[in-house]
This record gives C-alpha cells, structure tokens and sequence, in this order.
C-alpha cells in the first residue's frame, strides 16, 4: 500500500491579498447577496440556513476564480483535532501548497498538462491550466504549531490538532424520572 506523501505547511505573516475579479465573470454573486440580504431582512438572528460553519469558508464572491471549479473539501471535528480533506485529481504534492498565515489555512494548487500527439494525418497539440485557492479559518483552541498536511492518490488531508485544554472531557448525564 502506498504511504502518504508529507506535504509542507509553512507560515507567514503577511497581509491577506485581496483579489477583484469583474462582476461579469460572478454571475452568481449578485444572486447571493440578494439571498443573504433577503435572510438578513426577514428577521434578524432569527432563522439563517446560510450561516457560516466553525471554520468560517470565505465566501465565493471573495476569491478569484482562476479554476473551472473548487475542488471539493470535507471538513470534520474530531475528538482530537479537525481535519480538512480535499480532493485534487491530477495534482502531485509538488504542486499544491498549504500556508498557516493571519488565523486561517490556505490550500493553493495548480495544474498545468501539454499534450501533444503526432501522426501522419494530423496533428495535436493541447495545453491546460488551471489553479485554485481556498480559504480556511483556524478555529479557537487549534495548536497551530503541529498542524500537518498530507498527500496520498489525489486526496489531501490537513490536521489541524486541539490543544490539550481545548479537547472536552466526556460527561456522563444522569437522568432521572420526573
């Protein structure tokens, strides 16, 4: 069975970059916004179906869009640690990169593929690229310190441990009858 490649995580503290990319490109975020407003307006704190996970995902509107898609990514709690796992097809670890950097993690990636094909009646030539970047925020309680990242057939895994004050005991309730 294939061991799973160490991936680097390093860290830095730099200001976020902040990327425009034109409205027309965004069809969607406008359609967004209106919905999120719409919630907003219908009762304040009431009932938000839209509201933002523990690990805060940015939202669409500001990234750029430089891939056809995101890929996908799990994000899950665990009783030790969090664990964020995206699945990139086609990338190697050489060609995905993951920072600790201003309370979040940031996955970046990118792929580039030349095909070209000779024969005697014709001839082929294709190019492709394509990257992405996405956008974690790093929970209360996470050692920052330890967090690791690993590569194995296309999936990578980031672990981002609790510290140890942080991970609740389990508490038995007793119940009693009324």
């Amino acid at each position: 069975m294939a061991e799973a490649a160490k991936v680097p995580v390093t860290s830095e503290q730099k200001a976020p970059e902040v990327k425009t990319t034109p409205q027309a490109w965004q069809p969607l975020e406008t359609l967004r916004q209106e919905v999120d407003r719409l919630f907003d307006d219908f009762g304040r704190g009431f009932w938000r179906p839209f509201r933002r996970s523990v690990l805060d995902i940015e939202p669409i509107w500001q990234r750029e869009v430089t891939w056809a898609g995101t890929p996908a990514a799990d994000v899950v709690e665990k009783e030790k640690a969090y664990e964020i796992t995206a699945e990139l097809p086609g990338l190697d670890e050489k060609n995905v990169e993951v920072k600790v950097a201003n309370g979040g993690v940031t996955i970046k990636g990118e792929k580039q593929e030349e095909k070209e094909e000779k024969k005697k009646d014709y001839y082929l030539h294709e190019r492709r690229f394509g990257s992405f970047e996405r956008y974690f925020r790093i929970p209360e309680g996470v050692d920052t310190d330890k967090i690791e990242a690993s590569f194995k057939k296309g999936v990578l895994t980031v672990t981002l441990p609790k510290k140890p004050e942080a991970v609740k005991p389990e508490k038995k309730i007793e119940v009693k009858a009324a």
